[in-house]
């Protein structure tokens, strides 16, 4: 796996603790349907289509969450996002540079273009 994705997947689990600990104070690390939710979103980052030029999850052309992880992964973001300037600076700048390079990347290639990259690369069966 990539890098960059295993930082994103880290990241996001990272962000989903901070909610969870403040809204459902859990004896584990998470409940059980914040530890559903982190099961969710490393499944759908291992199956991005993008592969390794996986983009930020906010900036993707192509949403993939189901309406009810994606409702509650903005939720999550909304209200762990502006705490984790203060609890991992580090991971909000690396996120926040992620997200600047994957505007500027969709800017200068079209998606099925990136797509049919990973798809030559990775020899998987995507169509549109």
């Amino acid at each position: 796996m990539n890098k960059h994705v295993e930082i994103e997947k880290s990241t996001i689990k990272k962000m989903i603790k901070i909610y969870c600990k403040a809204k459902h104070n859990p004896a584990n690390e998470f409940c059980e349907s914040c530890q559903k939710l982190v099961e969710y979103t490393d499944l759908k980052t291992d199956k991005c289509v993008f592969g390794d030029l996986k983009p930020a999850c906010s900036s993707c052309p192509i949403h993939c969450y189901s309406k009810i992880y994606r409702d509650k992964i903005k939720e999550v973001m909304r209200f762990s996002g502006p705490r984790m300037l203060y609890i991992s600076p580090r991971r909000t700048i690396l996120h926040f540079l992620n997200v600047f390079h994957t505007k500027k990347m969709l800017k200068n290639k079209s998606v099925k273009d990136i797509i049919k990259t990973q798809k030559e690369k990775n020899k998987i069966n995507i169509t549109f």
